[in-house]
């Protein structure tokens, strides 16, 4: 047995999907399957009912899944635990930060590296909220701000701002509009970078996309923005994007704001509001709850960015 058997048996009892699972590990179904079996066979017990429909925990995989978590768990803290043992007398202590952050948290992060100065040498890593989850998981990262909604285990959230998104539209087509609804948009085609690149929460987006009737989508198998605002300039397309005060913004009609660059460059295009859909990223910080506690390595850190992003961002 090896630790990576265990890793695929939890990602399948997560998901109770052997190809989400897959999805998940960035690998084809049929061997995650292989090593399930091979798995169940060493320890003598099938541990998922399964056919073509469903996928179900027996009562040895629901017994077994703590215990995995629990192993893999505490492989994955050998890293941190290592530095911890080595660490100097001033710690350095990585936060994580994901692509397109709002500018009031990066200040708020600033006052927290000279806050916490004295013990702690806080630098930045940057990353996709996907691997800076996984790297808090692991011990790497003391903390990360990351686009929500996350769930994983032993990881605490502090939900801090929702901002809000706009449509990412043709200049040509839409240049003169102060807003856009999505019964407007049904004949366009939705045009997202490649799985990966975006928050989690644009995947609820596409489900509320398509309950609006926009069934036509293209994803780019590339994670370059100025890729996705160059197929809305050909026209007939859109995507979503961030509608962010202090951008070059001009005010369009009826007091609406046209953004006409910033996030995606300047450009033939141009971000307006939604009038019907009210979408808005969330982005939050995590980090590890045991690490967070009254013994654990980060509780004076974890409590100083608690009081420090504790104030509204505007």
């Amino acid at each position: 047995m090896e630790i990576f058997h265990l890793r695929y048996f939890m990602a399948v009892a997560d998901h109770l999907s052997f190809s989400k699972a897959a999805r998940q590990l960035h690998m084809a179904t049929s061997p995650l399957s292989q090593r399930v079996r091979d798995l169940e066979h060493e320890l003598g017990q099938r541990l998922f009912d399964r056919d073509s429909h469903h996928v179900e925990l027996t009562r040895a995989g629901a017994a077994l899944l703590p215990v995995a978590k629990d192993v893999v768990g505490r492989f994955d803290d050998i890293p941190w635990r290592l530095r911890q043992e080595m660490r100097s007398e001033r710690k350095t202590a990585y936060v994580g930060v994901t692509p397109a952050l709002h500018p009031g948290l990066r200040e708020r992060l600033t006052r927290l590296e000279e806050r916490c100065a004295e013990e702690f040498d806080v630098k930045r890593w940057p990353g996709n909220s996907a691997n800076l989850v996984a790297a808090v998981q692991r011990g790497d990262l003391a903390m990360a701000l990351v686009h929500l909604p996350v769930h994983a285990d032993r990881i605490e959230v502090l939900e801090l701002v929702h901002e809000p998104l706009g449509a990412l539209l043709p200049s040509a087509e839409f240049g003169s509009r102060s807003s856009v609804s999505l019964s407007e948009l049904t004949d366009y085609t939705y045009v997202c970078s490649a799985p990966g690149t975006l928050p989690t929460y644009f995947e609820q987006l596409k489900v509320r996309l398509r309950a609006a009737g926009i069934r036509k989508e293209v994803t780019l198998n590339i994670g370059d923005y100025a890729s996705v605002r160059e197929m809305v300039a050909n026209g007939s397309a859109f995507s979503i994007t961030l509608l962010r005060a202090g951008n070059d913004v001009a005010n369009g009609e009826n007091g609406g704001s046209v953004v006409r660059s910033g996030y995606y460059g300047s450009g033939p295009c141009v971000v307006v509001p939604f009038q019907d859909f009210a979408p808005a990223l969330p982005t939050g910080l995590i980090w590890r709850r045991d690490r967070a506690d009254p013994e654990g390595d980060l509780h004076h850190l974890v409590r100083e960015a608690q009081a420090v992003f504790s104030d509204p961002v505007e």
